[in-house]
């Protein structure tokens, strides 16, 4: 497999996990908001989701690449350990990666950054969508 077809999937992985994970924001976001009484309709959640992808992605997709590939030389790693779990190691390490990121970023920051990273259940949103991102990854890069 060329090197610019790696270069590629891993662009293709973090674009569909920080979308996902941008989505994934703005909906909790919006749920809150209900959760404190305003009602949110769809129009406004599609308007909230259709900015964010605009203006929240690009940057969420850096922390994400940067994330990914530290990931990716782990996961590379225990691929050639026991390349049978070659999907699982990759679907893992996008997880491990968004959850450890925001763990990190949750330390080292004042405030959260990622404000669907302040429950247990947006960390673990986020961190589903990078193992999707993982997971698609190893689909994209598997010798055929």
């Amino acid at each position: 497999m060329s090197k610019l077809a790696i270069v590629l999937a891993w662009a293709i992985a973090v674009v569909v996990a920080a979308a996902l994970g941008s989505i994934a924001q703005t909906w909790i976001n919006m749920n809150a908001i209900e959760a404190l009484g305003t009602d949110v309709g769809l129009g406004q959640r599609i308007s909230a989701t259709l900015h964010d992808l605009k203006m929240f992605t690009p940057l969420y997709a850096g922390l994400v690449a940067a994330a990914f590939l530290v990931a990716w030389i782990v996961a590379g790693l225990l691929s050639r350990w026991q390349p049978v779990w070659r999907s699982l190691w990759f679907t893992l390490a996008g997880f491990l990666s968004i959850w450890t990121m925001l763990a990190v970023m949750g330390q080292a920051l004042p405030v959260t950054a990622i404000a669907a990273a302040r429950t247990t259940g947006g960390m673990l949103v986020l961190s589903l969508a990078g193992a999707l991102g993982g997971w698609l990854y190893a689909r994209l890069t598997r010798e055929l």
